[in-house]
Parts: structure tokens; C-alpha cells; sequence
């Protein structure tokens, strides 16, 4: 049976919830308190907590709840944590908070194809939640010792990626997918600025980093931010 939770750093797992394709990640404080960043789906609830509970900690223990952007597979499973944990909203990016709150996520890019077509499907819609906290850019969040907030719009208008700077983690949301280890931009028809997406993905270029961390796909232990650097140049030049 595979492990429910991945070691990134000392208090930082990533627990996938629909394999590695859907990841949520768990912070841990030095005086328990745990941060859940993302939620997954509707139906990863059950998993978190079950991740949670292999290291020896419960729904109450979760004191916040980050979500990187306003979408089904990452906002879905929010309104329920919050049921569990007795948390009263999430925290999210004040561009991205009307969302949350309406349980809607923003319009696709019409100027491209695939964002025509989804624009004329169902919303995929997912539980509204309440927002407690709007996130800005820059901003270092009290977390584990120190979580920033990265603003990389584009995919949402409020997308975030997070670097925790004690351990040098990067949690790049979806700002780059991994997905059977191999890194690509976000999927362009769920954008709702595709060229936007992929400039602000350049910020991740210069920070400090070494595990690199994706919401879709594993991890990159080792060689990350030359990797990284290496897709944007090449993506870049093409």
C-alpha cells in the first residue's frame, strides 16, 4: 500500500489524493499547529485526514487552509475541511477570493481554442467557502517559520506559488505541472490568461529554492531550479 503522505523537508508533506496527479501539502509547526495548502477534490477529505493521521495529527490540529487558486481540484475538498477542522474560512489571494466565496471559478482564456470550448461547458463549480484571510503578494505568512506568497496570475488572476524559506521549498501550484516527470506549463484552456500564466511563471526563475514541489506531479528533489530554468529558457525561445 503506498505511503499517505511524502517527507519534503522536516514538517513538510506532500499527500497525494488522487495519486501524484492531485497533491495537497501539510506544514507543520514547531508547536503542532499544521497548514493544509490546497484541498483537492470533493472526495480527498478522507484522505488528508487519514495522511494526517499518520503523523500523528487530527483535523483539529489544522489551525489554516491555503489554497494556491480558485479551482475544482484544488478548492473542492475546503468547504468539508473546514467542517472538520472548526476553521472559519481559508486563506487565498485577494484576486482569487470572489471565487472562493461563490464556489465559481473565473472565465477560461476565449483567445484560445481550448478556453472557447470550456467556456461553453459547465462552470465546475465546487462548494463556496468563506475567506478569513486575503493573501498579497510578497506577504510572509507565519508558518513554519516563514511561508511566502508568490503572486503567478494567469492560470487564475489570484494564483499563488509558495516558497518556504527555512528548508528552501518551492510549492509552485499550478504556475508548472509534473505530471509523469515531465514539467509543462499549466493546461492552457483552464487559464484565464494563458500568455499571462507563462510570464509570471518566469518569477520562479530567480527565487532560492531547492525541492521543487508541484500540485501536479511529484517532486524534484534534487536539480530543481536548474530544471526549472532550463524549461522556462528553452519554452521560452520556442
Amino acid at each position: 500500500m503506498p505511503s499517505p503522505l511524502v517527507a519534503l523537508a522536516q514538517n513538510i508533506y506532500r499527500i497525494p489524493t488522487f495519486g501524484d496527479y492531485i497533491n495537497t501539502f501539510a506544514l507543520v509547526d514547531a508547536d503542532g499547529q499544521v497548514t493544509l495548502i490546497d484541498t483537492g477534490l470533493k472526495s480527498a477529505p478522507k484522505r488528508i485526514i487519514a495522511a494526517l493521521a499518520a503523523i500523528g495529527k487530527r483535523p483539529q490540529d489544522v489551525t489554516r487552509i491555503v489554497l494556491t487558486h480558485a479551482h475544482l481540484d484544488h478548492a473542492g475538498g475546503a468547504r468539508r475541511l473546514l467542517e472538520e477542522t472548526g476553521l472559519g474560512g481559508v486563506s487565498i489571494h485577494e484576486d482569487d477570493a470572489k471565487y472562493a466565496r461563490t464556489g465559481r471559478p473565473p472565465a477560461t482564456d476565449r483567445t484560445v481554442t481550448g478556453g472557447r470550448l470550456v467556456s461553453r461547458l459547465p462552470t465546475g463549480g465546487f462548494p463556496a467557502v468563506e475567506v478569513s484571510t486575503e493573501l498579497q503578494d510578497g506577504q510572509l505568512l507565519p508558518i513554519a517559520g516563514g511561508l511566502q506568497v508568490i503572486h503567478t496570475p494567469g492560470h487564475t488572476p489570484g494564483h499563488i506559488s509558495l516558497l518556504h524559506q527555512p528548508t528552501r521549498v518551492l510549492i509552485t501550484g499550478d504556475a508548472l505541472f509534473n505530471v509523469r516527470s515531465r514539467l509543462s506549463w499549466s493546461i492552457g484552456l483552464y487559464c484565464t490568461s494563458v500568455s499571462e500564466a507563462k510570464a509570471s511563471a518566469g518569477r520562479l526563475a530567480d527565487l532560492d529554492y531547492g525541492v521543487v514541489s508541484f500540485m501536479h506531479g511529484p517532486e524534484l528533489r534534487t536539480g530543481g531550479k536548474e530544471a526549472i530554468r532550463g524549461f522556462l529558457r528553452r519554452e521560452s525561445s520556442v
